[in-house]
């Protein structure tokens, strides 16, 4: 699949236009179809698209389980790309219930929602305890950028990775959009039975669904490179989730501490 591709541009210069080249990030609509109904249109990276479907469905809350994943099909179409998924039998009844409810489609991770009442839909229990030393979570930090290839070579893609306790980066993945991007780790985290003991790292600020969908991933921390919404941070006090936002190499943020950690 492709990921990137090389157009000619131009540069302006205060006294000068100079041609030139630049690599530019690939987008596309990815339709997921679940049991042979549309249920949304992704504009994204194609690439990863068996641990994104994955990673999507479970954060929407349509799988408990990799298992409940079936005969992930992916194929290219004029358009984009279309990715055709089936469901386990204990879970066939949701797609039914949030497709005739749904009112629309957005690449925001609330695909599937009609009401705002939908928002507090069930997260698995309580976040563990964070242990992560300080030095990990700088670590982390600087050893992100070695698993951002294509953010490398096109500087418009967002990251999401798992880190261990030591700060090591353990998995990662790449998109243009930040929640495709955690729904791909949440999705091989899961294909591949991984749990994460130490923190979830993401390029991006941190709005409520980043929080959600780390709570579906059971990280004990989320840690954003960018700020907080004041919803984040609301999502992750209600549920016990350690949240760390603005992480530079010199400074990061405290935003929520329920175990009191880094007191």
């Amino acid at each position: 699949m492709m990921t990137s591709r090389t157009l000619p541009i131009k540069i302006l210069r205060p006294d000068s236009v100079m041609a030139g080249e630049r690599t530019i990030a690939v987008e596309v609509p990815v339709a997921i179809e679940i049991d042979g109904l549309g249920y949304a249109v992704m504009m994204m990276t194609p690439a990863d698209l068996p641990e994104f479907t994955t990673g999507f469905l479970l954060t929407e809350r349509l799988a408990d389980s990799a298992e409940d994943v079936r005969d992930i099909d992916v194929f290219e179409a004029e358009a984009g790309w279309i990715v055709r998924v089936g469901l386990s039998e204990r879970c066939k009844g949701r797609i039914h219930d949030r497709v005739r409810h749904r009112t629309s489609d957005t690449s925001c991770g609330l695909c599937g929602i009609s009401g705002l009442e939908q928002l507090r839909k069930p997260v698995p229990g309580t976040p563990p305890k964070p242990d992560t030393p300080v030095s990990a979570l700088f670590a982390a930090l600087g050893g992100l950028r070695a698993h951002q290839p294509l953010n490398a070579a096109t500087g418009a893609i967002h990251a999401a990775a798992a880190c261990d306790r030591e700060g090591q980066v353990v998995a990662a993945y790449e998109d243009v959009g930040r929640h495709n991007a955690l729904d791909k780790l949440v999705g091989g985290l899961a294909i591949k039975g991984h749990a994460i003991d130490g923190f979830i790292l993401v390029t991006s600020r941190i709005s409520f669904e980043m929080v959600d969908k780390a709570l579906i991933a059971g990280a004990p921390m989320l840690v954003g490179i960018s700020a907080p919404t004041s919803l984040a941070i609301d999502h992750a006090r209600a549920r016990g989730l350690t949240l760390l936002a603005l992480a530079r190499s010199d400074a990061i943020l405290v935003v929520n501490d329920p175990w009191k950690v880094f007191d």
